[in-house]
């Protein structure tokens, strides 16, 4: 037996029962979307067995996508958990045979509560497609298991029409970006859409600086007890007029002798880089990799600077 021959069929099978479902996005299916468009409360999804698995996935996408959603597990429907649905939700059923005991047994309770169903099955004909206000075909030709007994293609089917009507309603909905950060703040691209600069600068004693008349040294021992590898340098007035960097020093160990005794500015960058503290700190980010450096200043209206964000800052943030 060639277990990789075995492997690519049941590819094979899994993505033409994907394919064929391309033809039957119809007026089934839009019309599907618009129930759930209208919907003025939750889209309630239920399903028993793998159906059910497939049904969380779905209700998760649906969530995360704009489309307020949970999953009901029918078998505790009958046992009072029927009570997560109201009047002004929809529910999504999913079951290939569309005979599962667990799910037609709670159909004369949703029809009871007024409430539109949709349903997901692998047979239009069945006792949940005759009952359900609109019936979306997700039926295959035969399963990937070589028994054609476990759900493998039907359930694969199911989860890909759950998929394309949850992207139909994020279009539908002018879903953007934005709206999908909020919903995801611990994840790398909410982060990135949401994360301020303020959200993780350091400011007051933490930022390095030294006025414009200090010596190298003194501008080394800033650096060195702050930690940031640079130092700001500002006048008398507090006005932001240079940067020393450890990029500076090496430079500066090249061009002086005595190096150590010398002012600050003459090794010193005259136009570093700053920052806004409402700006995103993956804007942050952009200009560090941008200048190729590690470090930004964040300075007020009168360019004094009053915080610092380090590369590392971002890092650890998990903008990347």
């Amino acid at each position: 037996m060639d277990l990789k021959e075995v492997a690519k069929k049941a590819l094979k099978i899994e993505a033409d029962a994907i394919y064929n479902l391309i033809d039957r996005i119809n007026d089934q299916f839009l019309k599907a979307v618009d129930i759930i468009y209208n919907c003025k409360g939750r889209l309630v999804v239920t399903g028993m067995g793998k159906s059910g698995l497939i049904g969380k996935k779905i209700a998760s996408t649906f969530a995360s996508t704009g489309t307020p959603s949970l999953f009901l597990h029918p078998a505790e429907g009958v046992h009072g958990d029927l009570g997560m649905i109201v009047k002004d939700d929809v529910v999504l059923a999913i079951s290939n045979s569309g005979e599962t005991d667990e799910i037609v047994s709670i159909l004369p309770i949703i029809k009871r509560l007024g409430v539109p169903l949709i349903s997901i099955v692998g047979r239009v004909n069945s006792t949940l497609a005759k009952k359900s206000d609109c019936v979306l075909d997700a039926s295959v030709e035969k399963e990937a298991c070589p028994l054609n007994l476990a759900p493998t293609a039907s359930t694969t089917a199911a989860l890909a029409l759950g998929d394309a009507l949850a992207i139909a309603l994020l279009e539908k909905r002018g879903f953007k970006e934005e709206d999908f950060a909020l919903f995801h703040p611990s994840g790398s691209l909410g982060k990135r859409l949401l994360l301020k600069v303020s959200d993780i600068y350091h400011t007051g004693s933490k930022v390095p600086i030294v006025k414009d008349r200090a010596t190298v040294t003194d501008a080394i021992l800033e650096m060195s007890s702050k930690g940031f590898g640079c130092t700001a340098i500002v006048n008398d007035d507090g006005v932001l007029v240079g940067i020393l960097t450890d990029g500076d020093l090496r430079r500066g160990l090249e061009k002086f002798k005595d190096l150590f005794i010398r002012n600050v500015m003459e090794i010193a960058s005259k136009n570093p880089k700053t920052i806004e503290e409402d700006a995103l700190a993956a804007k942050a980010l952009q200009l560090m990799e941008k200048h190729s450096i590690t470090t930004l200043l964040i300075v007020d209206e009168n360019k004094r600077p009053y915080g610092i964000i380090h590369l590392h800052d971002i890092l650890k943030a998990g903008i990347v």
